[in-house]
């Protein structure tokens, strides 16, 4: 098979994959208990302008073991005190790129209802963020949904992506949504097993894409099986793994990462915008349900 290769990272956390030219990649933890009849279509009831309320209850195959909507106000600075340090995420480490600096206290506000990233140039330097979902917890299988948007920003990019808890990349990586602020986005999965050479080998070997840009709201879905990774824009499937012995089997914490682009140089100084996180909501794997 012709796989895909991507560099590995340089530190284990958080995650910085230097080199990279291919994708690789709340606090209000809500275990339902009053089990709410939501049928699929609420997932995937797209408006892709408008804004769909969060998904509430447990699906066929799936217990929703966390859902944040950002209902509560937090200016820049507060983030951590009011909805956790994780979800503060990383701070004063470099990128994957080693342009920009995790400056979540910079970056990072709720107001709303809406997670906000400010993604601009302070001191000389950009300005990025990357809250970790679920207190680091991680677990192994999952489906992960989260609403978004954002500015075209050239220069920076996402990179949405569930990252061992061992830091260990040999077990895999699986990034969905990632892609630059100014273009669609492409899923990819590292092949578990396949570091070597500072490289691994990511599935699906050809990269696929959004049908859209993320500039409107947009809901990216993840969904890891034993064996199989697929992946939703609105609903619809965009593209799953092709090597079910590479699919990850180890837990895998969730992190909303934002940071400069690792295809080009710097973001110019002037360049800012923002992401904007409606909600998101996390599922562990109960195929008995």
């Amino acid at each position: 098979m012709n796989s895909r290769l991507l560099d590995a990272p340089e530190q284990p956390v958080p995650p910085t994959r230097r080199g990279r030219t291919t994708p690789m990649w709340t606090r209000i933890a809500v275990i339902v208990a009053a089990v709410v009849s939501v049928g699929a279509a609420v997932l995937v009831a797209i408006a892709a302008e408008g804004r769909t309320s969060m998904p509430v209850g447990d699906l066929p195959g799936w217990k929703q073991v966390l859902a944040e909507d950002f209902s509560t106000p937090a200016a820049l600075g507060e983030v951590g005190t009011v909805y956790g340090q994780s979800l503060r995420g990383y701070s004063d480490a470099k990128d994957t790129s080693g342009h920009g600096t995790y400056s979540p206290d910079s970056v990072l506000s709720v107001s709303d209802g809406v997670l906000d990233f400010y993604l601009h140039t302070q001191d000389g330097e950009p300005r990025v963020a990357a809250p970790v979902i679920d207190d680091y917890k991680g677990q192994t299988y999952g489906r992960y949904s989260v609403r978004f948007r954002a500015d075209h920003i050239p220069g920076y990019k996402i990179a949405f992506l569930l990252w061992p808890l061992s830091n260990d990349w040999n077990e895999g990586e699986i990034d969905w949504p990632e892609g630059d602020l100014n273009g669609r986005m492409s899923p990819a999965s590292a092949i578990k097993g396949s570091l070597s050479g500072g490289r691994v080998s990511v599935d699906p070997p050809t990269r696929v894409f959004s049908s859209t840009d993320s500039s409107g709201w947009h809901i990216a879905t993840t969904e890891w099986t034993p064996g199989s990774v697929k992946w939703f824009w609105d609903g619809a499937l965009v593209g799953q793994t092709t090597v079910p012995a590479g699919v990850p089997t180890t837990p895998f914490r969730w992190t909303l990462q934002a940071e400069t682009a690792t295809d080009g140089p710097a973001p110019l100084p002037g360049t800012a915008g923002h992401l904007q996180v409606d909600w998101v909501s996390q599922y562990a794997y109960d195929p008995k349900r």
